[in-house]
C-alpha cells in the first residue's frame, strides 16, 4: 500500500500526538504464538472478537424468533418504496420503517443498507442520486426506532431493550442488529441482489455500519464514514492538531464517549477510561475482523475530533490481516478535505469502490493520501 501526500488538500498540522503504549499485536495469539496461515487466522479471529466486539459493545442481541415484512407503498423503480418490518421475541413485538429506493435501470441491483435516516444527509438529493443514477439501490431505516440515542442518558432505552431485557448490549450493538434485520427483510422482498450488499453509515452511524459488517458476513462491502472514537480511529492515540481553517482541536477519547454517551458501549469499557494503555485491543482489531471482505474507511482532514491520524495508523496495522488472507487490495481508506459530515464526495468514493468491485472501474487517485 502506497501512502502519499495530497498536494490539492490544505495541510493539517499535528501539534501533539500522544501515544499511550504500543498497539496490541494483531498476528499473535494471546499466548504469544505467531499467526502464520489463514487457518491460524480463524482461531485468532475468535480471540479478537472477544475483545474488539464483545468487550467493546457488549453481548450482541440475538436474531428475533419471528419477523414479518408488510408492504406499505409499492412505487417500484424510481420511487421510495415503503415496508413495515415487525420483529417478535419473548412475547414482545415492535416494528420499524424500511424505505427502499430502487434505480430505474437495473433489475436486482446492488443495495446499500444505511441506518442513518435520523440524519439530514440522507435527505440530500445529491447523495441519493449518486447511487440511484448509477443503478444502485438504497435501503434506509432510522436506527433510533430500535434503540434511543440521547446524550448523557444513563439508562439504555428503546424497544429492543423491552424485547431482550436480560441481555447486556450497548446501543451501537442494538443499531447494528437493525442492519441485519433489514437484510432479512430484503431477502423476503427479493428486489435487490443478495450477493451485492453494502453496509454504510456516518459518525455514530459509521460505528454501527462497521459493527454490523463485522457481525453479518452478508455484507460484501463495509463503509464506515468518520466514526470517531469507538470504532475506526485509535484509543491509544490522543491527537491535537490545527485544521485546514487554522482552528486547533483535539480528538475524542474513550472518557469523552463514556461520559457523553454512556449507553453506546458496554459497561465494561468505562473501566478503561483514562487507562487506554491497558485495553487488550485497539481499532486495528476491529478493522481486521472485516477481512477478507471489502472495507472502506472515510475520514475528513479537519475532523480532528474524529482522530484521522489514529484511523490511518490502525488501518495500516489492520492491513497485515488482509495481506495474510491474500486480500491486500480490499482494505481502502481516504481522507477528504473539510469537516465532519457525509457529503457528495463521500458518496462518490463509496460509488467508486462499488463500481471497482463489481464492474471493473478503476479506483480513483484519492485513496491512501494523507494531509498530515
Amino acid at each position: 500500500m502506497t501512502i502519499s501526500s495530497d498536494n490539492k488538500m490544505k495541510k493539517t498540522e499535528v501539534i501533539k500526538c500522544e501515544t499511550l503504549g504500543k498497539l496490541p499485536e494483531l498476528l499473535a495469539f494471546n499466548d504469544g504464538r505467531p499467526v502464520r496461515t489463514p487457518v491460524d487466522w480463524e482461531e485468532r479471529r475468535s480471540e479478537l472478537f472477544k475483545t474488539a466486539v464483545e468487550l467493546q459493545y457488549g453481548e450482541l442481541p440475538p436474531k428475533p424468533e419471528e419477523m414479518t415484512v408488510q408492504c406499505l407503498y409499492a412505487g417500484g423503480p424510481g420511487e421510495a418504496n415503503s415496508y413495515r418490518v415487525t420483529v417478535s421475541s419473548n412475547g414482545y413485538s415492535f416494528g420499524f420503517l424500511l424505505k427502499l429506493f430502487l434505480p430505474m435501470g437495473a433489475a436486482k441491483p446492488p443495495v446499500i443498507v444505511n441506518g442513518d435516516l435520523c440524519f439530514n444527509y440522507l435527505f440530500d438529493k445529491s447523495v441519493i442520486s449518486s447511487f440511484l443514477d448509477n443503478n444502485i439501490a438504497l435501503a434506509v431505516f432510522d436506527r433510533t426506532e430500535i434503540a434511543d440515542d440521547k446524550e448523557k442518558n444513563p439508562v439504555r432505552t428503546g424497544r429492543i431493550y423491552n424485547m431482550f431485557p436480560d441481555r447486556k448490549f450497548g446501543s451501537i450493538a442494538a443499531w447494528a442488529w437493525g442492519y441485519s434485520r433489514c437484510v432479512d427483510a430484503l431477502e423476503k422482498i427479493e428486489l435487490t441482489d443478495k450477493e451485492k450488499i453494502i453496509f454504510s453509515g456516518h459518525s455514530r452511524g459509521g460505528k454501527t455500519s462497521m459493527l454490523a459488517g463485522i457481525t453479518d458476513k452478508r455484507a460484501a462491502i463495509i463503509h464506515a464514514n468518520e466514526t470517531n472514537a469507538g470504532s475506526c480511529s485509535c484509543y491509544r492515540i490522543h491527537l491535537t492538531a490545527k485544521d485546514e481553517y487554522g482552528e486547533i482541536g483535539r480528538s475524542e477519547t474513550l472518557k469523552d464517549m463514556t461520559e457523553n454517551f454512556p449507553t453506546w458501549l458496554s459497561d465494561d469499557m468505562k473501566e478503561y477510561a483514562d487507562k487506554e494503555k491497558e485495553l487488550p485491543f485497539d481499532c486495528h482489531f476491529l478493522k481486521a475482523l472485516a477481512a477478507p471482505r471489502t472495507l472502506l474507511i472515510s475520514e475528513a482532514a479537519s475532523d480532528i475530533w474524529g482522530n484521522p491520524v489514529g484511523s490511518i495508523i490502525t488501518s495500516k496495522e489492520a492491513q497485515k490481516a488482509y495481506e495474510l488472507l491474500n486480500a491486500e487490495n480490499e482494505l481502502l481508506w481516504y481522507v477528504r478535505s473539510g469537516r465532519h459530515g457525509f457529503n457528495s464526495e463521500d458518496a462518490e468514493q463509496l460509488l467508486n469502490v462499488i463500481q471497482h468491485k463489481w464492474y471493473g472501474i478503476n479506483l480513483n487517485d484519492r485513496f491512501f493520501k494523507s494531509p498530515f
